[in-house]
């Protein structure tokens, strides 16, 4: 009996050597840590003796699987949606129903507009409010929508009178991206005369219109810096161009933004386009042959006009 068990102790034991030599990294080894080529290596570092191969994965752990880490960024998340706006140099190319404006965000202020006046065939209402544009930054729009006072009216660059095709065109003429300050007297005398001439015209022939600002350097003047952030302009500028090829004529005006800018001096205000682009350093779209060319005397507002 006793020889059978001592038989038996020395099978156990010969056995449980056999299994653990051919379990890889068991006992103080601590189990497998990785494979080296078809070696494994254990969790206290040193190589297996066993003889199986370590190249089948039922013997990778967990922990010897590298964990994968995307390098591809994630797309930002776009906090500004506005569309980007076109520039002309410094300045905010401003497109509106029917007109543009350029705005100089440096100055808070529209230097220069352009549209066209086509055959007049609305009458819109002019709007009331004056405010700003929602869609241009801040930082580039004057800083109220209030009257300016002192005399000054809040004076259209394009007039709403010349959009009353729309209510939305109406609507955007009264944005102060379109507004500057200008002398009562001028706003509503030589400034207007313009406007009525263009407003007449604009039946005969169609009619592109371009007009800016001479802001100047008189700080006597700047009155609306405080309260409206902006500078007040020295004079205004307008052309009017009509025909095509040789029939095609010009005229322009430097309308000073003063108290004496009535509608009667509006033709001592009269230059030619090429004496324009001088002063201004603008390049404008006339007929070299046609830039020379002032009239005597502001284009006569026909009988009959309905200027409304």
């Amino acid at each position: 009996m006793k020889k059978l068990i001592s038989v038996l102790v020395i099978f156990f034991a010969i056995s449980f050597t056999v299994q653990a030599q051919n379990t890889p990294c068991s006992g103080k080894k601590g189990g497998i840590s990785h494979c080296d080529g078809a070696r494994f290596v254990c969790n206290d570092g040193s190589y297996s003796q066993s003889k199986k191969s370590c190249s089948g994965e039922d013997f990778v752990t967990k922990s010897s699987i590298p964990e994968i880490t995307s390098t591809v960024a994630e797309p930002a998340i776009k906090t500004n949606t506005k569309t980007e706006m076109p520039r002309q140099g410094d300045l905010l190319e401003l497109d509106y129903q029917g007109f543009t404006v350029w705005l100089d965000c440096r100055q808070r202020a529209p230097v220069k507009f352009r549209y066209n006046a086509q055959h007049d065939n609305g009458n819109e209402a002019r709007a009331k409010d004056f405010k700003l544009d929602p869609n241009v930054p801040k930082e580039c729009q004057q800083t109220s929508t209030a009257a300016y006072g002192h005399g000054y009216d809040r004076g259209h660059q394009v007039p709403a009178n010349h959009l009353d095709y729309s209510p939305e065109a109406i609507k955007q003429s009264n944005f102060m991206t379109n507004i500057l300050p200008q002398t009562s007297q001028m706003n509503r005398g030589a400034w207007l005369l313009t406007e009525e001439i263009i407003e007449c015209y604009r039946d005969i022939d169609e009619l592109l219109v371009i007009g800016g600002v001479i802001m100047g350097n008189n700080p006597a003047d700047d009155y609306f810096v405080q309260s409206h952030g902006v500078k007040t302009p020295d004079a205004f500028w307008k052309v009017v161009i009509r025909g095509t090829g040789q029939d095609e004529r010009a005229i322009a005006w430097v309308v000073p933004n003063s108290k004496d800018a009535t509608r009667k001096h509006l033709d001592g205000y009269l230059v030619s386009v090429a004496e324009l682009e001088r002063m201004t350093s603008e390049t404008i779209p006339v007929a070299d042959y046609a830039k020379h060319d002032k009239p005597s005397a502001s284009w006569i507002i026909p009988t009959g006009c309905n200027k409304g």
